[in-house]
């Protein structure tokens, strides 16, 4: 029996996992469930799963921060991330962290069965074509990124919520940072995206596909 934590912050996408796992898998449990990464951890706090699937996007702490902390803490259980992000947003982040696989919410039920089974029972990372060529496409590239791909994860989680027009203050109480920090952060996103307001970081964004 394959065990698993599940965390989303929406309840009826939990449910739809649920199912296609009871439907789809041989023999694979639902063992416990999460709606953030604070209740993800103390989920794994009291129970030993084989596997972990979860979103980026909760409320709260950014999704990549709480994958280093979860491979720092268990670093025995493998991690399936589930996103509604497109595979050029976020895979080669979360594989360099240490997840096995990266799929986009619209997969198919069985390929998401295949993902689970292979990392569970054979402890082997489940790549797509999809981001094995953007490894590959990756691979010598780093004198060649964009401004955005320069951005550390906060820097990124930080100016996504500022194009988006959420206040400083708002963004500090969401992420439990200071203003100060938060005003540190939007500067060198400044420097780093070579604008200079926040007009600009959306601009910037919206002209990048960051945010819809």
């Amino acid at each position: 029996m394959i065990k698993v934590v599940l965390a989303d912050d929406h309840p009826l996408f939990r449910e739809g996992i649920k199912n296609i796992l009871h439907e789809f898998g041989k023999a694979i449990e639902v063992i416990g469930e999460a709606a953030n990464v604070n209740e993800l951890l103390a989920q794994l706090a009291q129970k030993q799963p084989d596997i972990v699937l979860t979103d980026l996007n909760m409320p709260g702490r950014n999704g990549l921060e709480g994958l280093k902390e979860l491979k720092l803490l268990y670093p025995e259980i493998p991690v399936l991330v589930l996103s509604m992000y497109p595979e050029d947003r976020f895979s080669l982040r979360v594989m360099k962290v240490g997840a096995y696989g990266y799929l986009n919410k619209g997969v198919a039920p069985d390929e998401l069965i295949k993902a689970v089974e292979q990392i569970a029972l054979r402890r082997r990372k489940y790549i797509t074509p999809e981001v094995a060529e953007l490894m590959a496409d990756n691979l010598g590239r780093d004198q060649d990124k964009m401004p955005h791909e320069t951005l550390s994860d906060r820097e990124e989680e930080i100016m996504i919520k500022i194009a988006r027009g959420d206040k400083i203050s708002d963004i500090a109480n969401e992420l439990f940072l200071s203003v100060h920090t938060v005003h540190t952060y939007r500067y060198r996103i400044l420097k780093k995206l070579g604008v200079k307001s926040n007009v600009g970081i959306g601009h910037y964004a919206i002209e990048h596909e960051l945010i819809e």
